[in-house]
């Protein structure tokens, strides 16, 4: 069977995303010789003309949905193929040479990289994460922090009106009802994003007892429920009372229109921060230096002023030993179109999901890694 009529065989669907209103700030931070200067003057290489198949995060996939469109719009003979299947199916079908771009909040495992050192895991734009919550009465932005959250998962936190949340939360009327958690029962990137929120901002207790990863042995808290994907979790959230949900924040107006509430986090500065533009950027900068040529690099919980605790780069997983010049050429023109700040990473696509383009450095970083495929 050939690698296109495998994945050919993956789940499609089109999701409508709409804008949330957020401004896109500019994250441009420091200025780097840039890896593009092999490119056309475009920026981006012209394909060799087929199809690009994508599957993994369904955090990036809205905006990888917005993208194909975009891309086919500007080289016509093109097609690229996307699919919401969770970043350990991503990771996974790229490892197994069955997709051509794995899409990941996760960057890769040490493991995986020794196993397979042709693939790398290459920066595209920066996104977030949100706690969503359905509390009967409740329309404030709960103050919520990763030890709280942490006490939450682990079944020690029970009720909404516990005086550990209570404490962080003067004024607002907490009901007696009892909080059932939402977890990722897929391999997911948004689970390892939220467990190393909760491992480092609680490393004596969630740290040395669950951990971190794409898949955990999750604790018996009370009713706690699995769900598939963002949209399952953000569904499940609605149609459960009490729950409290980790999702991608390109789902932020889903959960907005269901009427749901989301949370003001605790940072690594000891500040309770809400996941506007701003912040997100904010912690975003004070990462910008320490990442790596590779972009294997954690975000979260930055001991920085005012930075949104929980985010991400998402990335493309993609072997750099392609099976043809012209698969690696259509791979390389689809990521250098999404990093380009004139198409992929306008802000006409990114205002729509939330996210942020990258800085000017790790761009140039992933623009290496990039031109690298071969």
């Amino acid at each position: 069977m050939t690698k296109l009529m495998r994945t050919t065989r993956l789940k499609r669907g089109v999701i409508a995303v709409a804008a949330a209103g957020l401004a896109l700030s500019s994250v441009v931070l420091s200025t780097a010789a840039s890896a593009s200067t092999n490119l056309p003057k475009s920026g981006v290489e012209t394909p060799s003309g087929g199809t690009v198949t994508e599957t993994g995060s369904s955090l990036l996939y809205p905006l990888f949905n917005l993208w194909s469109g975009g891309y086919a719009e500007k080289y016509p003979g093109m097609t690229v193929q996307t699919a919401s299947t969770g970043s350990g199916t991503g990771i996974s079908e790229a490892e197994n040479d069955t997709i051509d771009i794995g899409a990941s909040d996760a960057y890769l495992a040490p493991s995986v990289v020794q196993a397979n050192p042709h693939l790398k895991n290459i920066p595209l734009v920066i996104s977030a994460q949100i706690a969503e919550y359905n509390v009967p009465g409740v329309t404030a932005h709960l103050k919520l922090s990763g030890k709280v959250l942490s006490g939450i998962y682990q079944g020690t936190i029970t009720k909404w009106n516990d005086s550990a949340i209570a404490s962080t939360n003067p004024g607002v009327t907490l009901p007696a009802t009892p909080i059932v958690t939402l977890h990722r029962s897929d391999s997911s990137g948004d689970t390892f994003l939220w467990t190393s929120y909760l491992s480092k901002a609680d490393p004596s207790g969630w740290g040395s007892k669950v951990g971190y990863n794409t898949t955990v042995q999750w604790p018996a808290a009370p009713g706690a429920l699995g769900e598939n994907g963002n949209s399952g979790m953000v569904s499940g959230c609605k149609a459960t009372v009490g729950c409290i949900a980790y999702v991608g924040i390109s789902y932020l107006q889903q959960v907005l229109q269901n009427g749901q509430g989301y949370a003001s986090l605790g940072n690594g500065h000891k500040q309770y921060v809400l996941p506007t533009q701003q912040a997100i950027a904010t912690e975003a900068a004070g990462f910008v230096k320490k990442t790596p040529a590779n972009g294997t690099i954690s975000l979260i919980y930055g001991n920085i002023n005012n930075g949104y605790p929980i985010i991400n780069y998402e990335y493309a997983i993609v072997s750099n030993q392609q099976a043809s010049s012209s698969t690696a050429k259509n791979i390389r023109s689809v990521l250098e179109w999404a990093l380009n700040k004139n198409y992929g990473a306008s802000s006409s696509y990114l205002s729509q999901v939330n996210f942020l383009p990258l800085p000017a450095k790790v761009v140039a970083q992933s623009d290496k890694q990039i031109l690298g495929i071969k």
